[in-house]
Formats: C-alpha cells, structure tokens, sequence
C-alpha cells in the first residue's frame, strides 16, 4: 500500500508548541481528519482534503482514515494535545484491530504533542514532580461507577491527579461528584489547578483549595488538577498567582 496514517498531537494551542516531527507530518499530508475545533487549528493550504467531524464518531473516523490510507492518500489524524492521551491514537489502533486485516500492513506513526496537564503543570510550576495520574471524567465510553472506582483508589493512594473532559453541558454534574468524593478522603486545604485553554488567548489558571474548587466553574476546556498531601504552593505575593510543586521525595513511614 502507497498510503500512510499519521497521528498527531497539536499540543495545547499556542502553534510555538507544536513539535517540529509533528509540523513535518502535517507538511506531508494530503488528507486531514479530525473533531471540527483540531481541524480548525490547522491552516488551509492547497492540496490539503479536510474531513471535519463531531467529537462523538472517533471510531467512524478512525475507519475514514485507514480506508484513505487503504486508498493510496497519505492521512493526518489531528487532536488536541497529545494523540495518544484520551484521544485518536487509541481509536485508530481499535480500528485497526477490528477491521480490514489489510489495514494492519498500513504505516502508521504516532507524533506525540504537549498534553493539557503539562501544559498546565508548566504553567503552574511543577504539580506533577511527584507521582501522579490522569483520568477522564467522561462517561461516554466508561460507566460513572468504574470512574469514581478508580478515582477513589487514587486518591487513597495519595497520588496528584489530572483530570481530563471534567464537566460538559450534558453532564454538569460530574466534576461537583468527584470534587465531593475528593473531599471525603483529602484535606479541605488541599491545593486544587483549574487551567482552561492554556496558551490559548484566552487562558485562564486558578489556584484554589478543595473546600473552594467544589463551587468553582469550568468547561470542557478546563484541566483539573487535585494536589496530593505533598503538594506545596510557595507565595509570591498578593497580586501574583503562587508557585505550585510537589516534591520528589516521599518520607518512609513511621514504624508500626
């Protein structure tokens, strides 16, 4: 087969922080696909298919592009951030596996980009120096009850935890129910990071407590990140945002 898909990260917004790999494989495609704001990101030039889509059809997509990569077309599949975090890395390889035993002979390469929590994180300072985890709120693909599972267990585990696609309009709740269940198992000073649309022009950080977080509004644009017990934020000052780290080192236990 003379067709190739490739994968690619946009990275958070700002085009100064797309990668130069990633730049090279949209320079090289003659197709692209992706959810309608990706697409938008990407300027027209000649020569260049846009096969623009909702954000709910990612599998129907991912098949869109293999059959035009089965065709011959050299293929870019573009999200936001990093392809292969919550996005259409996994996608096209579900594809992949369940359809056309002749797509398995396809080139496809995945080009990484910055994902939201470390852009957040680079703008905040460094929230996830310590261990940490990311999980997505959304229950479009995963039952409500995995999701709290899981949550639940980190948190116990006393991890820094990104959440990603927190809350949306046809599910305003969800983002309340796990600050609420975070609330149950940390400390009600714990530092909570809402970053919205980092580099973006119109970007918007807020360090809060968890007691503060549980009222605060946000949107699907909007990265959450929960401090663990280690999380420290070091102040600068009453007009400037603080400095936000959580250390490498963990203490040992006491003995029993």
């Amino acid at each position: 087969m003379s067709g190739s898909v490739a994968i690619i990260g946009l990275g958070p917004g700002d085009p100064r922080l797309l990668t130069g790999a990633a730049q090279a494989a949209l320079d090289a495609a003659e197709d692209l696909i992706g959810y309608i704001p990706y697409v938008a990101r990407v300027p027209e030039r000649a020569g260049l298919r846009r096969h623009a889509s909702d954000n709910r059809v990612e599998v129907d997509r991912a098949r869109h592009a293999l059959e035009l990569a089965a065709s011959g077309r050299r293929v870019a599949v573009v999200s936001g951030g990093d392809p292969g975090v919550f996005a259409m890395a996994a996608a096209v390889f579900e594809a992949v596996e369940a359809g056309d035993p002749a797509w398995r002979h396809l080139p496809i390469t995945v080009e990484p980009g910055i994902t939201a929590m470390l852009a957040a994180a680079a703008r905040l300072g460094a929230p996830l120096g310590g261990d940490f985890c990311a999980l997505s709120l959304s229950d479009n693909l995963k039952p409500w009850d995995v999701i709290t599972a899981r949550l639940d267990a980190v948190l116990r585990a006393d991890l820094v935890v990104a959440l990603y696609n927190p809350i949306s309009s046809a599910r305003p709740w969800q983002l309340g129910a796990a600050l609420s269940l975070a609330a149950g198992i940390r400390a009600p000073e714990t530092p909570v990071m809402l970053a919205r649309a980092v580099s973006r022009p119109d970007e918007n950080i807020r360090v809060l407590t968890l007691a503060q977080a549980r009222e605060a509004p946000a949107d699907m644009a909007t990265l959450v990140i929960i401090g663990a017990s280690a999380t420290r934020l070091i102040q600068r000052g009453p007009e400037l945002r603080p400095y936000v780290y959580t250390p490498r080192s963990v203490p040992e236990a006491e003995p029993a």
